[in-house]
C-alpha cells in the first residue's frame, strides 16, 4: 500500500509555486534595479532588460499568489526558452556547462516546474479560486 501522499499535492504545488516566484521575483528584481550591469551580462539593450525584470516580477507574483497563474507560468516558460536559445545557439552552452551548474539544465528545471503549475491550474490554493 503506496504512502498516502497525494493528500498533499495541493501543498507541494504551493511550495513548488512559492520557489519559483522566489527565483523569478528575485532575478526580475536583479534585471530592473541594476539593468545597466544586467543587460551587459545577458546581451540585451538596457531597455529590454528593464522590461524582462518587470515581466519576470509580475509572472512570480501572478504564480505564487495564484492570478491568472497559467497566464503567469506560460510567461515565465517563454522567457526560459528564451534564455536556453541564447545559452545554446549564441553561447554555445552545454547541457550542464562549463562548470556543471552554468549549462541549460536549470532553464529546463524552472520550464518543467511552471509546467506543472500551468497544468494543474496551481492547485487547490490559488485567489482566482476565491474570486470565483
Amino acid at each position: 500500500m503506496p504512502f498516502p501522499l497525494t493528500d498533499f499535492a495541493d501543498t507541494a504545488i504551493l511550495l513548488l509555486r512559492l520557489m519559483v516566484g522566489l527565483i523569478f521575483f528575485t532575478s526580475g528584481w536583479k534585471h530592473a534595479t541594476n539593468s545597466g550591469a544586467r543587460s551587459k551580462d545577458i546581451e540585451m539593450s538596457k531597455g529590454f532588460t528593464v522590461f524582462l525584470g518587470v515581466v519576470e516580477c509580475a509572472g512570480a507574483l501572478g504564480v505564487v499568489f495564484g492570478i491568472l497563474i497559467q497566464w503567469a507560468a506560460i510567461g515565465l516558460i517563454l522567457i526560459m526558452l528564451g534564455a536556453m536559445q541564447k545559452k545554446i545557439f549564441k553561447w554555445k552552452i552545454t547541457f550542464w556547462g562549463k562548470h556543471g551548474t552554468d549549462g541549460w539544465s536549470y532553464e529546463i528545471m524552472m520550464i518543467l516546474m511552471n509546467l506543472v503549475v500551468a497544468t494543474t491550474g496551481g492547485g487547490r490554493f490559488v485567489l482566482e479560486n476565491l474570486l470565483r
